[in-house]
């Protein structure tokens, strides 16, 4: 079955060692949490919030070994009073797991975007 797992997480700063280290959690915690390895990833799109340019969300991807993993990085909305310094995720994967038992991942500040489904 093909299901989508999604996942944010805030960025300590806006500068390219804070990008990568934040996405590298948050990807790593998707993976592991879902039990999943990157033949099991279809594809992954990235977001991040307009104050996070200094790089791209998925060199940390690329970085864990994504290489044959179609990645895309996109920029969000900027809404007025949104949470700041912010990456998302969805990641299309194969698994057997039930919808019931997919694993979101929100970590650090991000918590609070989807309180009712963070673990």
């Amino acid at each position: 079955m093909v299901r989508a797992i999604r996942g944010a997480t805030q960025i300590e700063s806006g500068d390219r060692d804070a990008i990568l280290s934040g996405v590298t959690e948050l990807v790593t915690e998707v993976m592991s949490r879902n039990e999943l390895t990157t033949d099991d990833v279809i594809s992954v799109i990235f977001t991040a919030t307009p104050d996070l340019t200094a790089e791209f969300p998925a060199l940390a991807a690329r970085k864990l070994g994504f290489h044959d993993v179609p990645l895309i990085c996109a920029s969000e909305i900027d809404v007025p009073g949104a949470l700041p310094r912010v990456v998302r995720l969805m990641a299309h994967v194969e698994t057997d797991r039930p919808r019931q038992q997919v694993q979101h991942v929100y970590l650090r500040g991000a918590v609070a975007l989807r309180v009712d489904i963070a673990q």
